[in-house]
């Protein structure tokens, strides 16, 4: 197939993007213009010359619609991701998000694009009011960030009912690996082991997660995105495995073979009310309706991702707290 990828330049759309191509489909990569013509991860990508790359802004309905002209699908991965600059720039997030979301949908359904695969996130969920956390679990935002993703979940929805746009929304739990930005809790930790730091800075150590390797992750969008059965649906990914942040900093420990001391940084703490306590994913429908199940262990993934991090530590500044 055709298949256009937003937000092909970050973390998760770059491995999306690679193993698109490992199934012989043609990709084009939707990349953030940029004066540098920077590609993003895809610059160390192994299949970065049988992709076809796209510049342009998803927040320009032009340069959206000029994208996917000539395409079968589209993954939807543009997004203002950093829940603490969420905080900072509210209104960035509904630019990019919602109207950034707009704009795929409205383009998609004048194209008559055969799928649009919406990309979500599981903080729409906020702290869990039950556990596993199914797809009929209440929405409930926490931060900026969240809300700007519920609402571009129920814009693509919307399409779906109003307009007949074959939509599926992926709402992937939290996903780590190689490429992920250092804002991020794992990155966060490894990046400060391996630069040698004596204490770790970290913020809250209680909230619990649903961690997945973003192998699964992107294999879990792909199942998900490609079958008939999840259209006009939300179909969760994840692991099925909580586990909290310090319990977390335990593992890295074992996988890197270094003793990691703690020091909370009261910066790093969300806001009382927007801390997300717990997620644990129900991941039984996408099993139901695709035949995905995770492939790797919280271990694996953690010993796969420190062993990158080893290699490519000198593109990341440990010694800077991410907003």
């Amino acid at each position: 197939m055709r298949i256009l990828v937003t937000g092909a330049g970050g973390f998760i759309g770059s491995h999306l993007c690679e193993q698109l191509v490992e199934r012989s489909h043609k990709v084009r990569a939707f990349i953030r213009y940029n004066a540098r013509s920077n590609w993003g991860w895809l610059e160390e990508s192994t299949v970065k010359d049988l992709i076809e790359i796209y510049a342009g802004d998803i927040r320009d309905y032009d340069s959206v619609k000029n994208a996917l002209s000539g395409m079968d699908v589209v993954f939807h991965l543009a997004a203002l991701i950093g829940i603490p600059y969420s905080y900072v720039s509210p209104l960035a997030y509904i630019k990019t998000n919602i109207e950034g979301t707009y704009n795929v949908c409205q383009a998609a359904r004048e194209l008559g694009i055969n799928r649009m695969v919406h990309t979500s996130t599981s903080e729409v969920y906020g702290t869990a009011r039950y556990v596993p956390i199914d797809e009929e679990h209440p929405l409930h935002a926490q931060s900026p960030y969240a809300a700007s993703k519920i609402a571009a979940d129920q814009l693509a929805l919307s399409y779906h009912h109003s307009f007949g746009l074959p939509v599926v929304v992926v709402r992937p739990f939290n996903t780590f690996g190689p490429r992920q930005s250092a804002r991020a809790i794992i990155p966060t930790i490894i990046t400060q082991v391996l630069s040698g730091a004596r204490l770790v800075r970290l913020g809250n150590l209680n909230p619990t997660r649903d961690f997945n390797y973003v192998r699964d992750t992107v294999s879990g969008m792909i199942a998900a995105g490609f079958s008939d059965q999840t259209l006009g649906r939300v179909v969760n990914i994840g692991s099925g495995r909580e586990v909290s942040i310090g319990e977390l900093v335990g593992m890295i420990e074992r996988v890197t073979g270094r003793e990691i001391a703690v020091q909370q940084e009261d910066v790093r703490v969300r806001p009382g009310k927007s801390e997300v306590e717990r997620l644990l994913c129900d991941n039984r429908w996408a099993s139901k309706l695709t035949g995905w199940v995770p492939r790797y262990t919280l271990e694996e993934g953690l010993s796969e991702t420190v062993e990158w991090f080893r290699k490519k530590l000198h593109l990341y500044k440990p010694e800077v707290y991410y907003v």
